[in-house]
């Protein structure tokens, strides 16, 4: 039973070994037997964790260091599917810059790998374990473009920052086990709730905690690699850090802060509720100045965030845990509803990519509907999702939060919903800026748009589910809830 709970890890790490030796037998430019190879790979693994998904029971594995429940699974189905469709939004474009090598495979296996092993995690060190190897994969893959001089600079931030946080983490991790004398979550949560430790040491720890998935999560005051890594790394490489790793992240909070410490909850929410307000303000107002569209996408990315954190803060109100289900699972949907329209909308700006241009600035859609108006049309449907505009999925996620935090009926939360609000309309104003720039400015260019008629189905599907997956969120809403639900009840 022990390694039967890892098979689908386990799976991912042959599959990584076996894509980077394959890869050297192959002479297609394209690499299309290593991607298919990945991509075969990697819907196995999606499948792995699909059929545990409706699961009773948890189950624990390698000494209770990794745990099987719903959560962890649902998660890592949804960063799979991720990293998929990133790989083929990625294809076209990193092969006509002739980036598209081995290595680049293997470094996205590697990083899904550690998502994965976050999501199960138990115990402090396979959290810190699975995030160095996801951590690590995706700093290499940030300077894939080694002879680019802005790539390599976002690459250093990255990293370097990314230590730092590791370190902050980490230090944190070190407090909590210096407190309860354990390294297993459950236990420090038994730990925790005698109320006979240190209450001093605990919060201190959980400070540094609370920075370390604060990084990883791109919260202000610790987003500033966000938009340096958005804006330097190539594109793909963009896609793949701001899609699965974000439900890593989610996950890791989980585990650590809700199944591990939430009977500290009432100072990490507090930290939660600040973090929240900075990235609401930060985000959208500092993306209203950018004229580069993965900056703006990533200041976007910075306030998206802040909704998340406001859903985390709502679980636990006057000392009882009756709304924790309805909280955490609002923050679940939203952050899988924005993973997916970040997916369009990142792999649209690929698309419009070719040799020699990059379709970075927001002046680059310009008279976007004049040339191709199915294109304008999706990618307006990723604007007014992000927006929070109705029908679109990213209306509903919000409702969710809102609903969360009013349901609480404490005045407090229901301030912060209304601060989520106006600023929601602040940063609607960005959004349809590039919707106005794709309908009524006049086009730069007028050489028809001819790419792969692959991605070009996949952006349509990914534009389909970003549509209709609004009206009928009840069903994901649902799925959601249940995850949590018995994640927390184990």
């Amino acid at each position: 039973m022990n390694w039967l709970v890892v098979y689908p890890e386990i799976w991912l790490l042959l599959l990584a070994c076996a894509v980077a030796l394959v890869d050297l037998f192959v002479t297609d430019p394209q690499r299309k037997p290593t991607f298919w190879l990945t991509q075969l790979g990697i819907g196995v693994f999606a499948v792995m964790h699909l059929q545990y998904v409706q699961d009773a029971q948890s189950l624990y594995g390698l000494g209770g260091m990794v745990v099987s429940d719903p959560m962890g699974h649902l998660l890592a189905f949804f960063a799979a599917i991720a990293t998929m469709v990133t790989l083929a939004y990625a294809q076209p474009t990193l092969g006509s810059r002739e980036m598209l090598k081995g290595e680049f495979f293997s470094l996205s296996l590697f990083s899904l790998l550690g998502v994965s092993v976050m999501t199960s995690a138990n115990h402090f060190l396979v959290v810190y374990l699975g995030l160095e190897l996801m951590s690590l994969s995706l700093y290499a893959l940030a300077a894939l473009r080694r002879d680019h001089a802005v790539s390599t600079e976002a690459a250093m931030k990255y990293f370097v920052l990314g230590a730092l946080a590791s370190g902050f983490l980490l230090y944190g991790l070190s407090m909590m086990y210096g407190a309860t004398g354990s390294l297993e979550i459950p236990t420090v949560f038994e730990k925790i709730a005698t109320g006979s430790i240190n209450k001093d040491v605990l919060v201190f720890g959980v400070v540094f905690v609370v920075a370390g998935l604060a990084f990883k999560l791109g919260a202000v005051p610790f987003h500033m690699w966000v938009p340096d890594v958005y804006q330097g790394a190539p594109t793909p490489v963009t896609l793949l850090i701001g899609a699965a790793p974000k439900l890593a992240a989610f996950a890791i909070t989980i585990r650590l802060l809700v199944e591990g410490m939430l009977g500290l909850a009432v100072d990490w929410q507090q930290m939660f509720m600040v973090l929240a307000v900075a990235s609401l303000v930060v985000g959208n107002v500092a993306a209203i100045a950018q004229s580069n569209l993965k900056r703006m996408l990533a200041y976007s990315t910075i306030s998206q965030m802040g909704f998340i954190l406001l859903g985390l803060s709502a679980g636990v109100v006057s000392g009882n845990t009756l709304s924790a289900g309805n909280a955490y699972s609002s923050s679940m949907f939203y952050i899988v509803s924005y993973v997916l329209t970040t997916l369009g909308s990142f792999g649209l700006i690929l698309y419009l990519s070719r040799s020699g241009f990059e379709a970075e600035e927001i002046s680059d859609l310009a008279g976007l509907n004049q040339r191709a108006p199915w294109l304008a049309g999706v990618m307006a449907v990723f604007m007014f999702s992000l927006a929070g505009i109705p029908p679109m999925v990213g209306f509903f996620a919000k409702l969710a939060v809102l609903q969360a935090l009013v349901s609480t009926a404490v005045p407090f939360y229901i301030v912060l919903a209304v601060v989520a609000v106006l600023m929601s309309l602040v940063g609607a104003y960005y959004y349809l800026r590039v919707v106005k720039v794709m309908y009524f400015d006049a086009p730069t260019g007028s050489e028809p748009l001819v790419r792969s008629a692959g991605v070009s189905a996949l952006l349509a599907v990914n534009g389909a589910a970003v549509l209709l997956l609004g009206p009928f969120s009840g069903g994901l809403l649902a799925v959601c809830r249940d995850a949590i639900v018995k994640a927390l009840a184990s």
